[in-house]
């Protein structure tokens, strides 16, 4: 078949075959006789057949004929499904979606995500990987249908909702020698070692570049990606850390903590779920980012939003 042919001959031809009249043809697909007439033409040249003849006021079907009618039906099913919108339902979804963000969100809110799509979508498989910000660069060669993680804004060329947003504060145990303090002095905020929580996404990198300003620097004594080991650490030592509050208020339920403000500019720190433009407009991805966005949102361990 020639390339630029129209498959709406296909039509016309399937109808011809069942009907064997060209009025009647022409009554069902809405078009005038003549125009049946002139596609039949077309049909014959292009199979190189007759595919009707006549016998008196009948028109009998060809053996080329009967071969095509057989496969018609099938083919042009075929084709109308490649039309037909996407009837999605979560329910019978069986195919895999790649969750990736902090330790963090893994261990206090991914369980009630993975509680809500195991009611509402039983069949499908879940992974969850730990997200590393120069992954942007290639999320769209990586199996990652989601992401969720901390930035200004949404990366040029991503997709993307936003979640809520915070401000950093400096974290110590609730012994810590400057636990009493209502605030800190840029002194005392660098006359201690830091531990920096390095997964995710970029915490504290103001931190540096403020105190270098200032000609200060501070001490990054140890940098782990887990915020369990970090709070488990911070517990044990005189160490500082500087996260975002949300996760210091949650974490004060858990572990012997206390925070201040910094006692430097601190820059509002938003939290967004991201994904790549290809799967924008993909009916499944469309729900499940629905369902996440919704638990990330309304999660005791999250944030609300701004």
């Amino acid at each position: 078949m020639d390339k630029h042919t129209n498959l709406n001959l296909l039509r016309t031809l399937q109808v011809l075959l069942d009907e064997c009249h060209v009025s009647r043809t022409a009554e069902r697909l809405y078009i005038t006789q003549s125009a049946v007439s002139r596609q039949l033409n077309q049909l014959r040249e292009l199979f190189n057949d007759p595919l009707l003849v006549r016998d008196g006021n009948r028109l009998l079907p060809t053996p080329k004929a009967e071969q095509l009618k057989q496969k018609l039906d099938g083919v042009l099913t075929e084709c109308q499904s490649l039309f037909a919108s996407d009837d999605f339902d979560p329910a019978q979804w069986q195919g895999k979606a790649v969750l990736s963000s902090s330790d963090y969100v893994a261990q206090y809110i991914l369980p009630d995500i993975v509680e809500q799509l195991e009611l509402r979508a039983p069949k499908l498989c879940l992974a969850y990987q730990l997200w590393s910000p120069e992954q942007f660069a290639r999320l769209a060669e990586l199996d990652i249908q989601l992401v969720s993680t901390m930035l200004p804004e949404i990366p040029s060329g991503l997709c993307g909702r936003s979640i809520g947003a915070d401000y950093p504060v400096c974290v110590m145990r609730s012994d810590h020698p400057l636990a009493a303090k209502a605030s800190l002095t840029v002194d005392e905020f660098v006359q201690y070692n830091h531990l920096r929580v390095s997964g995710g996404g970029d915490k504290d990198s103001f931190v540096d570049h403020n105190l270098a300003e200032q000609g200060l620097t501070r001490n990054i004594q140890f940098s782990v990606p887990f915020f369990g080991s970090a709070f488990h650490t911070i517990c044990r030592t005189d160490m500082l850390m500087v996260i975002p509050e949300h996760i210091a208020i949650n974490m004060k339920r858990l572990f012997p903590i206390t925070y201040v403000s910094l006692p430097i500019p601190a820059p509002e720190h938003r939290y967004w779920l991201l994904w790549h433009p290809r799967f924008d407009s993909d009916p499944a991805h469309s729900w499940l980012r629905e369902q996440v966005l919704g638990v990330m949102r309304s999660s005791m361990y999250s944030i609300s939003m701004t």
